[in-house]
């Protein structure tokens, strides 16, 4: 089985709320990431909890740079 590293204990672990919050959208989206499996997210117990570091890679993930102009 391939496993994916286990974030360090340094990266904060947030809620659905908190990563929500963060993305400045409904408490859905993130729990809806978690479920589709489009961002890393860690179990403890019946609690799930996304890594700082997973959500700032999302993020990063859908950046998009501007087109530069031709004058």
């Amino acid at each position: 089985m391939n496993k994916k590293p286990i974030p360090s204990g340094i990266d904060r672990l947030l809620t659905a709320g908190e990563a929500a919050e963060r993305l400045n959208t409904s408490q859905r989206f993130p729990r809806r990431l978690i479920g589709e499996r489009r961002i890393t997210f860690v179990r403890i117990g019946r609690n799930v909890r996304i890594p700082g570091s997973a959500l700032e890679e999302f993020i990063q993930a859908g950046v998009v740079a501007p087109i530069a102009s031709s004058s």
